[in-house]
């Protein structure tokens, strides 16, 4: 596959679309193994530009971001100051945008946030950061964003401009229908917008309607332009900008214009641009089984085949021809693919005792295995696999269940009241109950739990977890609540991981000497939780992989509410009786807390179990479309080597 990865600490502009294998492009881009390699790549950049800056005895005026994207960036920038000694006294910057209104004190100000992650551990000249102010006077607004367009201009322009993308394909808070001659300006957000901001601010109702933000003709201006964009949620709206035609729906698109603009992808960004998800349609490619089988899926889903019914003709007509050459005709490719295909189904995820394990993805043997479902919050486990897990169970194996975190932040004050509530109802000379219900009542906006409240919200889904696993028929020696301290600051900002998260997890599977884990690969999921969850135990792997028990630990990844595996991924697929997806929907409805009203809902309105079942018939249907076995509902899995 013709992917662009950089390792280099320079990068270069390059004209889009003057190559073959990036001819539908109309941006260039670059796309990164992951984003921190890309970040450190972008640091970098900005450092050697202020040093060239500096040798030259000039300014260096650089246009800013917030958001989780640029956080890299910014550690490592502060990374290079403190040990390489680059300094940031010729340095002048400009943020792109701030709420309004939005007291310059708050956690969630995008003041807050440059000093917390960049300002305050720099040599930067305090009078020498320009952030929008969120207190301006409605009436003195309009003069004060054409102050900021002035106050950059006098300055001789943005010298290097940050952006992130956000999925309406706005650059800074630039919503659909900006004008592309947009200056500094306030705006209302897009719900959309609003709706990715929620999670940080408990709640869609917290986030403010309004912004300031440089415009459209603003951002233009800079001599250079980088643009981040990570994750498999930004991969539609980076594909829509970079191959997509010039439109106000899509601000990112006049980005098209500018001389010297990079986006800086990682691969999960990139997924849909046409050179990636489809390399055949673009020129010469080589024809890995992964490659062949993600063609092949989408060469029945554009045709609507199976694959047994593929010919030679349907090859040639999608630029598929290659293919037909090294495998000799459609009929072998088809048979081979259909096999392939076919062997990920198994009604045994812990394997089939004694019965012929070669064409099955699980072993026979051990019959019985010891078997860890980790699950980053305390309903992961059944929304994503409830119907494996009770599966596993059924089947006789010796499974255990870690809930990673607590979830207490997902817990609404009204469900935490409730509970107190009835304690207090039940024992009315509890003080420590007073006080609970005290703090929840006066709690004001999205202000953090103090611990006691924080310990009442993670019982509620200690308690969830425990009924929904007995009624799945797991012993409560069995359900291990490891609350790595990562999470536990009572906000949607974590602590990094660190090696007594990692250590916690290593001890349980040094404990238990599994034969299988499960764990989260739901790296959309909205917060990060899930995806430091993975960190900890790919590192807990990697510390105890030279142990003998751990040769005959297979990892395999599920995926959750937020996202499936595309077909072509799954190397393990269970299927669901209706009445099994029942049994599902009732363990997930144990997770009373998380079902309605759920604080960290994403982009989607269904509910979780709503999702669940859904994602699972899809999953199904594409099955059947490729000629295999028609099943009510199927959970993907994806093995993990290590």
């Amino acid at each position: 596959m013709n992917i662009t990865t950089m390792t280099t600490t320079n990068i270069k502009y390059q004209p889009a679309g003057q190559f073959e294998d990036t001819r539908f492009e109309k941006i260039h881009n670059i796309v990164f193994s992951n984003s921190n390699i890309g970040s450190v790549c972008v640091a970098k950049e900005i450092a050697n530009l202020i040093i060239e800056k500096q040798n030259n005895n000039q300014l260096c005026i650089l246009g800013l971001a917030t958001g989780s994207s640029p956080i890299k960036i910014y550690e490592e920038l502060v990374r290079m100051h403190k040990e390489e000694g680059l300094s940031f006294e010729n340095v002048v910057t400009f943020n792109l945008d701030e709420y309004y209104p939005m007291d310059k004190k708050s956690v969630h100000s995008y003041y807050y946030f440059m000093h917390q992650h960049l300002f305050n551990h720099i040599d930067i000249n305090p009078n020498n950061i320009n952030i929008p102010c969120g207190t301006i006077p409605l009436d003195e607004l309009h003069q004060y964003c054409i102050d900021y367009d002035l106050k950059i201009k006098e300055y001789g322009g943005l010298d290097f401009q940050l952006l992130g993308i956000g999925r309406t394909g706005h650059i800074g808070f630039n919503e659909p229908g900006s004008h592309y001659n947009s200056g500094t300006r306030s705006i209302t957000l897009d719900h959309v917008t609003r709706e990715d901001a929620a999670p940080s601010f408990l709640g869609i109702d917290n986030v403010p309607k309004k912004a300031i933000t440089m415009g459209i003709g603003t951002v233009k201006k800079a001599k250079r332009i980088l643009l981040l964009a990570w994750g498999h949620n930004k991969a539609s709206i980076v594909k829509e900008t970079i191959e997509g035609e010039i439109t106000s729906e899509v601000p990112a698109t006049y980005l098209q214009e500018h001389p010297n603009t990079t986006f800086i992808l990682n691969d999960e960004a990139s997924q849909e641009l046409t050179r990636v998800k489809t390399p055949w349609l673009v020129g010469p490619c080589i024809w890995t089984e992964e490659l062949a089988s993600k063609a092949i899926v989408w060469l029945c889903q554009l045709t609507k085949k199976s694959i047994l019914k593929l010919t030679d003709k349907d090859y040639n007509d999608h630029g598929m021809s290659s293919l037909l050459v090294q495998e000799g005709s459609a009929y072998d490719i088809n048979i081979q693919m259909f096999n392939k295909f076919q062997h990920t189904i198994t009604g045994w995820p812990g394997g089939k005792p004694n019965a012929d394990d070669s064409s099955r993805p699980e072993r026979a043997n051990p019959v019985k295995k010891r078997v860890i479902i980790f699950s980053p919050h305390p309903d992961d486990d059944v929304i994503s696999m409830g119907g494996t897990f009770d599966r596993l169970v059924e089947q006789g194996h010796e499974v255990h269940v870690a809930y990673q975190t607590s979830g207490n932040i997902a817990v609404s004050d009204h469900e935490a009241l409730k509970y107190a509530e009835v304690i207090k109802d039940i024992n009315s000379n509890n003080s420590n109950i007073d006080s609970i219900i005290e703090k929840i009542n006066s709690k004001k906006g999205d202000l953090e739990d103090d611990l006691e409240v924080r310990k009442l919200k993670g019982l509620i889904r200690k308690r969830e977890s425990l009924a929904a696993t007995r009624f799945i028929g797991i012993p409560d020696k069995n359900v291990h609540f490891l609350n790595l301290p990562f999470y536990e600051t009572g906000t949607v900002k974590k602590k990094p991981l660190s090696d007594i998260d990692i250590n916690i997890v290593s001890n349980l599977i040094h404990t238990i000497k599994p034969h299988q884990i499960y764990a989260a690969g739901d790296l959309a999921d909205p917060h990060g939780t899930h995806k430091v969850c993975l960190d900890a135990i790919f590192e807990a792997l990697e510390n105890l992989k030279n142990n003998d028990y751990m040769d005959d630990c297979w990892v395999w990844l599920y995926r959750g509410a937020w996202h499936e595996w595309d077909i072509h991924q799954i190397d393990m697929a269970v299927p669901m009786s209706p009445d099994q997806v029942l049994r599902k929907r009732k363990a997930i409805f144990y997770h009373q807390s998380q079902k309605d009203g759920v604080m960290f809902q994403g982009n989607d309105a269904r509910e979780f179990w709503v999702r669940a079942e859904e994602r699972n018939n899809e999953t199904a249907t594409k099955y059947n479309n490729l000629g295999l076995a028609d099943y009510a509902a199927l959970e993907a899995f994806k093995r993990y080597y290590f």
